[in-house]
């Protein structure tokens, strides 16, 4: 009979392990072979130290310092950490547990000796639960599985700060080369002004003319105030970046002379090895997976063991005289719990079916990002270009108009429509360069600015 009882509580057990290991399968969006704006040859790959190709010192000590100082990089560690102690705490569960005690009493009556004696106690407790159905250790892969996710998660934190320091320092040195145009247009503007006042006090320009500079003057005041506004925040924004309340200063860096590297993008089916916020997605969707498996393994039954060994004596030395054992062995079955443990186990496929959305939703988006950031650089590249010739005339026409007002030969309206044509023309080249150079940044982080899953 008790071999019979035995074979059948076997059979159980490995029916009822194969339905809680049960692991759900993930398909993975498929994604196009090639991008629709890849480069047309072949450029460097995207390594770890990525902001060094822009050849600016002054860049890469700020990156350098960022990785030291950031808030964002220091919580992202902190939480490792905390990761690492829950799977330690977690994996516990699989060994069993081992407790000691030693007690001493003394007895007697209030008055007089009678009756008066010492006792000691001493005890070691052992108790392990026989994991059965695989719920220690689908609990103790899920933590492991969010320890790697936190690794990963600091990956990215690095991978989106280092770009955003990139990103930032490139606006904060944009905005001084358009504080100079506009502080140059400005002068222009204001010595254009005291021609024509003076032009008007020879009645050689009506007050009509004159009102029209003054305004264009006021105009180059009010964006030259907002230009201002916009470096500053861009400092600020680098300030925070790097942890500290001071704003950083670029000394004389002109977009001109920073390079312009270019990026091998490889195929959109590496991505998934590249991009480290996929890789958490994955690791997430494992941790919920083996949660899954867990709570399944939490509706069958529990085999407890345990064993006591206890003596005492009326002294330290004869206290381990007489040793007591004791060897307990529980099963544990859930009968009646309102339907609890089948709601967690409901619960835990619905995060896994979450999870799973999301991570697809994670390859999705990325691809799309990395398309976006392609497109991005051709199309300015193109912008570019159109806008050198742009510029060009403009200069050109300014010079001609001035010479031409100051000989009587031009309309006040064409003077002032030449320099608010030179003025933007000048703007939206430092815009467009900040623009290419911001999109190099975008791409490379896009394509996980040289990480690679499961390097070291």
């Amino acid at each position: 009979m008790s071999m019979r009882i035995f074979a059948l509580i076997s059979l159980l057990t490995v029916g009822l392990v194969g339905c809680a290991a049960m692991v759900s399968e993930v398909t993975k969006p498929e994604l196009p072979a090639q991008w629709r704006n890849a480069p047309s040859a072949e450029a460097a790959t995207v390594d770890r130290a990525w902001w060094r190709n822009f050849g600016s010192d002054e860049l890469s000590a700020l990156i350098e310092r960022t990785e030291a100082q950031s808030f964002d990089l220091a919580a992202a560690e902190a939480r490792i950490r905390q990761a690492e102690a829950t799977a330690r705490m977690i994996g516990a569960d699989l060994w069993p547990t081992v407790t000691g005690g030693l007690a001493a009493e003394r007895s007697g009556a209030l008055h007089g000796q009678a009756g008066a004696g010492n006792s000691f106690d001493a005890g070691l407790s052992a108790s392990y639960e026989v994991d059965l159905w695989g719920r220690l250790r689908a609990n103790r892969d899920a933590a492991l599985a969010d320890l790697q996710a936190s690794t990963f998660d600091r990956d990215a934190v690095r991978l989106s700060v280092t770009a955003a320091v990139a990103s930032n320092w490139l606006q904060a040195v944009a905005g001084q080369e358009r504080i100079a145009i506009g502080e140059r247009n400005l002068a222009t503007a204001e010595r254009l002004l005291a021609l024509v006042e003076a032009r008007a006090r020879a009645g050689a320009a009506t007050p009509l003319e004159v009102a029209r500079q003054q305004g264009l003057v006021a105009a180059q005041r009010r964006a030259l105030a907002s230009i201002r506004q916009q470096a500053d925040d861009a400092r600020t924004a680098l300030a925070v970046l790097l942890g500290q309340a001071s704003a950083p200063e670029t000394r004389g860096v002109q977009l001109a002379v920073l390079n312009l590297p270019g990026i091998g993008s490889g195929l959109p089916s590496e991505l998934l090895t590249r991009r480290p916020d996929i890789a958490r997605a994955e690791a997430h969707l494992q941790a919920a997976d083996a949660s899954v498996q867990a709570a399944r393994a939490a509706l069958f039954p529990s085999l407890s063991l345990g064993a006591d060994l206890d003596s005492s004596g009326n002294s330290l030395r004869r206290i381990f005289e007489n040793p007591v054992y004791s060897l307990a062995a529980a099963l544990t079955a859930p009968i009646f719990n309102a339907g609890r443990l089948a709601a967690g186990r409901d619960l835990a496929e619905a995060r896994w079916a979450e999870l799973l959305a999301n991570y697809r939703l994670g390859i999705v988006t990325a691809f799309g990002e990395v398309e976006s950031a392609l497109n991005a650089a051709a199309r300015l590249d193109e912008q570019l270009a159109a806008q050198a010739e742009e510029l060009a005339q403009a200069q050109r026409a300014m010079a001609l108009a001035e010479s031409r007002y100051r000989a009587g030969a031009e309309t006040p309206i064409v003077l002032l429509d030449t320099q608010r044509t030179l003025y933007a023309a000048q703007d939206v080249a430092v815009q467009l360069k900040l623009a290419r150079l911001q999109a190099v940044v975008g791409l490379y982080k896009t394509l996980g600015g040289g990480w690679r899953k499961g390097a070291g």
